[in-house]
């Protein structure tokens, strides 16, 4: 059977009016007539679309300063109305309620509101009532009224009514899902809204939102499924990124990129961070970043192949041109000159990615995690350690340099796997030591890939994410060629550590703040 309904009365009230007059204009040419409220009805008629103010409609004006416009019978009834029941119908036609067949609205912007930061009274005025009810009435009725939540509706209910003379059954259910998740996710952003008003830092009922941007040919491996959805409020990065060119970002480009941007925004010096399944393989900070980029490079050069570069300044030509030299899945900087753009321009698979700006590392946020039954909120781990913050538990104090490079190492160690150990000097990583079962084998693993990479260990520095357990680790590391040591502290064998430090002669510091990242 063919259910395709040819609209004849549509109800247009909507904030953002991109499109509506061209769209209004084409209803009206398929003899539809308009119903439409306040600054919507105002700017149509301005534009010469035929119009009919809702309170001419309804017979009731608006009131409550316009609080209440449609929450009135003759619009509900005629938006939710069956038209396949007899009993329905009569009631509509005692009451003198006509139908609505077509719904257009989008919503007040609170989220808009709020991100610019309004007072409270405007935030609560931002909360829309009577659309969100139509819209959620349109989609319940879905077998008689299409919903239209965004402008990118238009033009697929235009070229319906343009090739078939109505919308589809399909479309309308497609249209319905669409508008309850428009909904829920307004709902959600005004519930947060509300449980930060109270002071509520995990609410008993959390809502969550996000809008699909892009479905990806696979997830973390071929056989799964994926797709990536953007937040609000917006974290400049990989989800906010304009991609100047190159291949769609596959799951795993997501993840490393991320990875990499966040690790770049700790550092206030020119940075380059490369970054290989979620972790740094190489970080450098110096004058310029075509000099940071030599040095990060040089930790790991083998494992840098194939992957994600972040910079924290605009990508130069002579840095792009470096960067060119081996193969490279994504680089992401807040910018790029024309020069490093047309340079790359001849990679057609690299993607570049440009932010406009950097994440603040020292915003909490939050993070998720999911597990079986549910899922795991934290605050992002904004923990940064400064020099003055640092406690000597060892007799030789750290050297100006030293205490320069631990805290280097340290911020390096935050965004590495657990069990993280990390050797710098001079304001570049030596080693990188990732997700090892224990603490032994990452200081062992880092300084064997520095050994590897031909790097010079003497005098360096060694942090690591968490506290060394027992004195192996750190022995691992001054067999290495550590000369200071930062970490968080707190073992019961806290002193065993410390004699083992004194007894080399080497530095140690404690910064009461652990970095555990799994």
């Amino acid at each position: 059977m063919d259910m395709r309904i040819a609209p004849r009365r549509a109800l247009v009230s909507v904030s953002d009016k991109t499109g509506m007059v061209e769209f209004c204009t084409a209803l009206a040419a398929h003899g539809v007539e308009i119903l439409s409220t306040g600054g919507s009805a105002k700017t149509l008629r301005e534009a010469g679309v035929p119009v009919v103010e809702v309170a001419e409609h309804t017979g009731f004006p608006e009131i409550l300063d316009g609080r209440v416009k449609t929450l009135v019978p003759q619009i509900h009834g005629g938006i939710l109305a069956r038209r396949d029941s007899a009993e329905h119908l009569a009631q509509m036609a005692a009451h003198h309620i006509a139908p609505i067949d077509l719904v257009v609205v989008n919503l007040y912007p609170f989220a808009a509101t709020v991100a610019r930061g309004a007072a409270f009274e405007e935030c609560i005025e931002n909360i829309d009532i009577g659309g969100p009810a139509m819209i959620r009435s349109a989609a319940k009725n879905h077998a008689s009224v299409a919903v239209l939540t965004t402008t990118q509706h238009y033009a697929l209910v235009l070229a319906e009514l343009a090739e078939h003379g109505g919308t589809s059954l399909a479309t309308r259910r497609t249209l319905a899902a669409q508008a309850y998740a428009h909904t829920a996710s307004y709902d959600s952003a005004i519930s947060a809204w509300f449980a930060g008003q109270n002071g509520e830092e995990y609410p008993a009922n959390l809502a969550i939102a996000g809008t699909r941007r892009q479905t990806l040919r696979y997830g973390e491996n071929p056989h799964q499924s994926a797709a990536f959805y953007a937040a609000s409020p917006a974290r400049a990065g990989v989800g906010s990124a304009v991609q100047v060119q190159g291949k769609e970002l596959s799951y795993n480009n997501f993840n490393d990129t991320d990875a990499a941007f966040e690790c770049v925004a700790e550092f206030a010096e020119p940075t380059i961070v490369i970054v290989k399944h979620a972790n740094p393989c190489g970080v450098a900070s110096a004058p310029s970043v075509a000099q940071a980029w030599d040095a990060a490079l040089a930790c790991d050069p083998v494992s840098a192949f194939g992957g994600i570069i972040a910079l924290n300044r605009t990508l130069d030509a002579a840095t792009a041109a470096k960067i060119a030299t081996i193969f490279t899945e994504v680089i992401i900087a807040p910018d790029a000159d024309d020069a490093a753009k047309t340079l790359l321009a001849a990679r057609k698979n690299l993607r570049l990615l440009l932010t406009g700006g950097l994440p603040d590392p020292a915003d909490p946020g939050v993070t998720f995690k999911s597990l079986a039954g549910g899922f795991l909120l934290a605050s992002r781990d904004a923990g940064r350690i400064g020099p003055e913050a640092l406690q000597i538990v060892t007799k030789r104090a750290p050297s100006p340099a030293e205490v320069q490079d631990m805290i280097f190492a340290f911020r390096v160690c935050k965004h590495v796997k657990s069990n993280a150990i990390v050797y710098a000097k001079g304001g570049a990583t030596l080693g990188v030591g990732a997700g090892q079962m224990n603490r032994v084998d990452s200081a062992r693993i880092a300084a064997w890939r520095g050994a590897a990479a031909g790097l010079d260990f003497t005098g360096c520095v060694v942090a690591s994410d968490a506290f060394f357990p027992f004195a192996d680790g750190l022995e691992a590391a001054i067999a290495a060629g550590a000369t200071a040591v930062i970490q968080p502290g707190g073992s019961i064998r806290d002193a065993e550590v410390i004699a083992a430090a004194d007894a080399a002669g080497i530095a140690m510091v404690f910064t009461g703040l652990r970095h555990f990242r799994h």
